[in-house]
């Protein structure tokens, strides 16, 4: 398995003079991810739970629905100048009867480690249709609880310590329980990291759980969490329009800049309970 860290020598400069340390970095290195031998994806993480992000990457692309659609995940192949396995690549076999992703020109499944979906060219090829329903979750949760979790998130984010260059990702309960906590330099890999543990878990679908995110709610990271059928998605910073139009859609919640007791609530506010409803 790959590094999570790297140290560097780093020259640092300030008002007080310059001196020269030894700096920790998040590890970057890519995971191409194959399903039955044939390559599918490659994307750039911060290596560890590579099981966890490919169930999670073919949850959120509509491949699998449960964890008894993956007969085998294995890694392969990769190997570095001297013929060590670099842990780089996991090749996944799907079980029988299940219909393998369909690829073809309208779809490259590039993607770096600042988004998720780019490398998709036509916008029928990034729009995907859940096989849940976000929608229909009664799933609500105070905004006390939704207060108190950012603050939670970071204590769990024991990399970002010693790096602070790691984005998080956390699926929590309504009473604010943190079910699971994963890092990634992407944004969109740590939120397929959670996805897939609780594809693993046999949670799946994810209708009385929220999801929290350390940066900002892009377009991608709304449709991964409705594609495992998430109520409401939780970022400490700002969404972008068609995240917001995603998930009006898909009656989903969408709560940004998510600091301290301030919050505010772009789609689906019903699932925020004043405190007299509670």
């Amino acid at each position: 398995m790959g590094r999570v860290t790297v140290r560097r020598p780093v020259r640092m400069l300030s008002e007080s003079g310059q001196r020269r340390r030894p700096d920790s970095l998040a590890a970057e290195e890519p995971l191409e991810i194959r399903v039955g031998g044939k390559a599918l994806a490659v994307t750039m993480r911060t290596p560890g739970h590579d099981v966890e992000l490919a169930h999670g990457f073919l949850l959120s692309e509509g491949v699998l629905g449960s964890s008894d659609d993956v007969f085998s995940a294995r890694y392969c192949d990769g190997v570095d100048d001297q013929g060590r396995n670099t842990y780089n690549v996991l090749d996944v076999t799907l079980a029988d009867g299940v219909a393998p992703p369909e690829t073809g020109v309208e779809r490259n499944f590039y993607t770096t480690s600042s988004c998720g979906v780019c490398g998709k060219a036509a916008l029928d090829a990034v729009k995907l249709k859940t096989r849940f329903a976000p929608g229909e979750s009664t799933f609500s949760v105070l905004p006390e609880v939704l207060s108190g979790l950012p603050d939670a998130l970071r204590e769990k984010q024991k990399v970002f310590d010693s790096t602070g260059g790691l984005h998080a990702a956390g699926l929590f309960r309504a009473d604010g329980t943190l079910l699971v906590v994963r890092e990634d330099i992407g944004r969109h890999n740590a939120v397929d990291k959670v996805l897939g543990w609780a594809l693993l878990q046999g949670l799946v679908p994810l209708g009385e759980v929220g999801l929290l995110v350390s940066g900002r709610a892009s377009f991608e990271l709304v449709q991964k969490a409705a594609m495992a059928g998430i109520p409401l998605l939780a970022a400490v910073s700002a969404p972008s329009s068609l995240a917001v139009e995603l998930a009006e859609e898909n009656g989903m919640t969408l709560i940004g800049f998510l600091r301290g007791t301030s919050m505010n609530l772009y789609t689906g506010e019903r699932r925020v309970l004043e405190p007299a409803v509670a």
